[in-house]
């Protein structure tokens, strides 16, 4: 069963991350593309999955254009059943689908004035009265849930599920403009920043594609406020740790130094990626624990 998954940038599309997430947190398969965003034409990209018009579409097995990204995730917890997408439990299920819902039509004006840049965080925003109460609405619905699903760990319903990769978008807004939130929302924001699956999502939005002026903002800047990456460089040559890539298995021809120990991988991308951030590659620190 081989599904094909389209994306936008990795740094600015937010619908994209919530459809890679799906993937890529429950183990399912893909063959993955990716749309150039800096030609802002995506439906002309999509031309022959028609009649998809937005990212992320899903193409099924059976060639089933699927381009909803709620539509995307039922359809993946109905094909896998035993992947974990929605909770078992049916009170923590019925919650999670209707923060995932809420999530699909609501926070306008959130989403609206802080487009997710994944590149670059800002601070003193200065939020209008209409995100504050978008941000409000959000520690409502999700204090609601941390009470009645009383997980041990930090998402919404217990495991993590659906409703979180929805909110992933949501958390990197709220770091990245440097919003306000309680203390236990800032929690839950910092379990995305801190989760692999999102710094790997990350990593390849450092180095992939074109910085986009038109997601700048005219704020201060500041450091990104999620965990801090192992300091890594490019470095020219082929010598290395290792012969093939971590990844691929392909024969090395890109090297990354780490620690002062040389690592190979099989093309720039798979190098830059890592060095954007080690710690989240668990095949890289595999080979670097090795």
């Amino acid at each position: 069963m081989t599904y094909t998954l389209l994306l936008g940038d990795y740094a600015y599309s937010s619908w994209s991350l919530r459809g890679w997430l799906f993937f890529e947190k429950f183990g399912i398969a893909r063959k993955q593309h990716m749309l150039d965003f800096s030609s802002q034409d995506v439906a002309a990209q999509l031309a022959k999955y028609a009649p998809a018009r937005t990212v992320p579409t899903m193409v099924t097995p059976e060639g089933a254009i699927v381009s909803d990204s709620l539509a995307i995730a039922e359809e993946l917890a109905s094909r896998h059943p035993d992947a974990g997408l929605w909770p078992t439990d049916p009170l923590a299920r019925a919650i999670a689908r209707n923060l995932t819902a809420e999530m699909h039509s609501g926070f306008v004006a959130l989403r609206s004035a802080c487009p997710m840049n994944l590149r670059t965080a800002y601070k003193d925003t200065n939020p209008s009265e209409d995100i504050l109460a978008d941000l409000a609405r959000l520690e409502t619905i999700w204090d609601d849930a941390f009470d009645k699903c009383a997980g041990q760990g930090p998402w919404l319903c217990g495991e993590y599920s659906i409703a979180d990769a929805f909110y992933a978008p949501v958390a990197a807004r709220i770091a990245g403009y440097g919003l306000p939130v309680g203390a236990r929302a800032q929690a839950y924001v910092a379990a995305h920043l801190a989760d692999p699956a999102f710094r790997r999502w990350r990593a390849m939005g450092l180095v992939h594609g074109e910085t986009l002026p038109w997601y700048a903002k005219e704020f201060s800047t500041t450091p990104w406020p999620g965990p801090k990456a192992l300091l890594a460089k490019a470095v020219s040559g082929t010598d290395a740790e290792n012969t093939t890539c971590p990844y691929s298995g392909l024969p090395v021809t890109d090297v990354l130094e780490l620690d002062g120990k040389r690592y190979g991988f099989c093309n720039p991308f798979c190098r830059d990626k890592t060095v954007a951030d080690p710690e989240a590659w668990p095949d890289f620190m595999a080979l670097v624990s090795s």
